[in-house]
């Protein structure tokens, strides 16, 4: 899990490669449900909020650099 702290010290390409990480990485337990090898389906959610966590963060950047 990704802290908010931790992703606000890294710059808008960091955080573009951190979101990317999580989308993959969700698709791939995504894929692991369906096949019924996911044993824990909370990581699904939690997965989910560190993308909305990392794309909110990066909102905010690309919002702070464009004034």
């Amino acid at each position: 899990m990704s802290k908010a702290s931790e992703l606000r010290a890294k710059d808008i390409a960091g955080l573009e490669k951190e979101v990317n990480d999580l989308l993959k990485a969700h698709f791939g337990l995504r894929m692991q449900k369906g096949t019924q090898q996911l044993g824990n389906t909370a990581t699904l959610g939690n997965t989910r909020r560190d993308i909305a966590r990392a794309k909110t963060i990066l909102a905010e950047k690309k919002k702070g650099t464009a004034q």
